[in-house]
């Protein structure tokens, strides 16, 4: 296995539309897949789609740390997981709004209104079929990397820009605006 380079903003592999994967089971993909996974988890990252490392292929890794999904109360966290010629839905129309960060666009973040429910098919690197369900941060996770074998960066969903910035801009400002509201100088 080894560590991956991956793309940063700006690099036209990450605006593309992503060609589907012709065989799930060829070596070649699960060499991918392998080297994926400890990139992911090198970066650290919940999630990593091919073309973020400069491979215009339908397939994403992700994981949902049981931290994260604790959050919400129909949801467990999820191993280190793959699917191939992904396809998502969403189920109903609510949304919500919560921050995100990408791999390709280190040391920032912003809020993205994301489906909060979803539904998924595609298939494991066995070529099996997987399919399901997931909601809030598991499906947000889901949406993002899906949204990488389209072309699409998280700040091109960003509906309020000032919610978009630099990570320690903005811990610093939510820091400021804490001590202001307590009192503290």
């Amino acid at each position: 296995m080894a560590i991956l380079k991956i793309a940063r903003m700006g690099n036209p592999v990450l605006l593309r539309q992503c060609d589907p994967v012709p065989d799930p089971t060829a070596p070649e993909i699960r060499r991918l897949i392998a080297d994926m996974m400890e990139t992911m988890e090198d970066a650290p990252g919940v999630g990593l789609a091919a073309p973020q490392v400069f491979v215009p292929l339908r397939l994403f890794v992700f994981r949902v740390p049981g931290d994260r999904a604790s959050a919400d109360p129909n949801s467990a966290g999820v191993p280190n997981t793959v699917i191939i010629n992904p396809e998502i839905e969403a189920i109903g129309e609510e949304t919500g709004l919560n921050w995100e960060g990408c791999l390709s666009i280190p040391e920032m973040r912003a809020v993205v209104p994301r489906a909060l429910h979803i539904k998924y098919r595609g298939v494991d690197m066995n070529g099996e079929p997987v399919e399901g369900t997931a909601s809030r941060f598991h499906a947000r996770v889901m949406q993002h990397e899906y949204d990488h074998l389209d072309g699409i960066l998280y700040p091109m969903r960003v509906t309020d820009f000032r919610y978009f910035g630099f990570n320690r801009e903005l811990d610093q400002a939510a820091e400021a605006q804490q001590r202001q509201q307590t009192g503290q100088s």
